[in-house]
């Protein structure tokens, strides 16, 4: 079991079974496990030790591996437990809603909640509404519109640093292993 914290550049997993399944749990913004701050964790992750080939230690106590069948019921676990938060007023600031807080500490909860900066998840944002334009057959001009990039080599620049490709290289489906930040489905609106 790995736990990964929010990514501001390309970032590998370094995976060691091949032919392997995969499955990943996204917290949405301002959720986060109190006990492993999420700053620590920001471009990095942490392998939780194994119990046995089923289950994990997490937090002192054995886990079972979720799978897509139970990931809700393992979600509520964890909050049950305290093992995972969320700050409610991430959501409401990330869409521009005015809060009854300082500036200064809106900026501090959304740092502590998001190990990032409102700016940050921003840009990243915007880089995964582009690159998802991109590859559902919308051009480069047009994208560089639709996502609020000053021009392309605007564009090109931010994808090339947050998702490490440019924009050519998206569109290109010949190069189809998995983009990082790139684990939604859907665009953002």
């Amino acid at each position: 079991m790995t736990v990964r914290g929010p990514e501001t550049k390309p970032t590998s997993m370094h995976v060691n079974l091949v032919g392997g399944e995969w499955f990943g749990i996204i917290f949405k913004y301002g959720a986060f496990m109190p006990h492993l701050p999420v700053t620590g964790l920001v471009d990095g992750d942490l392998d939780l030790p194994d119990a046995s080939s089923k289950s994990f230690w997490l937090n002192g106590s054995v886990w079972q591996f979720p799978t897509y069948e139970n990931a809700d019921t393992f979600v509520d676990q964890l909050v049950r437990e305290n093992l995972l938060d969320c700050d409610l007023i991430i959501e409401p600031v990330l869409h521009g809603e005015s809060q009854d807080l300082s500036p200064r500490s809106i900026q501090r909860r959304v740092l502590q909640a998001t190990g990032l900066t409102k700016s940050s998840i921003w840009q990243i944002e915007r880089a995964r509404y582009a690159t998802m334009l991109l590859k559902g057959g919308v051009s480069i001009f047009d994208t560089v519109e639709q996502a609020g990039y000053a021009d392309q080599a605007h564009l090109t620049r931010s994808l090339k640093h947050l998702i490490g490709k440019t924009p050519a290289q998206i569109i290109n489906k010949s190069e189809p292993e998995q983009m990082s930040l790139l684990f939604k489905t859907e665009p953002s609106p």
